[in-house]
């Protein structure tokens, strides 16, 4: 079981951070992507804001990745970096669906429909994975 979660928590976790990476630094191309929003397609606040997230999660979301993998070597020491990791995603998917939502009601301009459906997808996905890591983690840490 450690090995096939771990490995998708490495996968799932690394597609967010790998994503993240590009939208800081190459804002272009991850819009070509389809990983952001063109800045023509949003209120100029949102765009803002967005950066400015991309460029923090570059400094911390490398957590979860690490967690996966130690998890695939079955090291302990996963289980804080999960612990840590899975908070910070769970953060990140929670941010991210409540700040669209009241975006979204306010009017402001925050992409295409067809392209939030997929950004509450991966929000979802990263929000159930790290509940699931942090019990996975508790457990861990909880038995001798």
């Amino acid at each position: 079981m450690n090995l096939i979660w771990g490995g998708f928590l490495f996968l799932l976790s690394s597609f967010g951070y790998i994503g993240q990476v590009i939208s800081a630094f190459w804002p272009d191309t991850a819009a070509r992507l389809g990983l952001t929003e063109p800045e023509s397609d949003v209120d100029r606040a949102f765009y803002a804001d967005m950066r400015g997230e991309a460029f923090w999660d570059t400094a911390i979301l490398w957590t979860l990745p690490v967690a996966g993998v130690l998890l695939v070597f079955n090291n302990p020491v996963w289980a804080y970096f999960g612990l840590v990791g899975s908070g910070m995603y769970l953060y990140f998917a929670g941010r991210g669906i409540v700040v669209r939502r009241v975006m979204q009601r306010r009017g402001i301009r925050i992409g295409k429909p067809e392209s939030l459906r997929l950004v509450y997808l991966f929000l979802i996905l990263w929000g159930l994975a790290a509940v699931i890591t942090i019990f996975m983690a508790i457990a861990a840490l909880s038995s001798p």
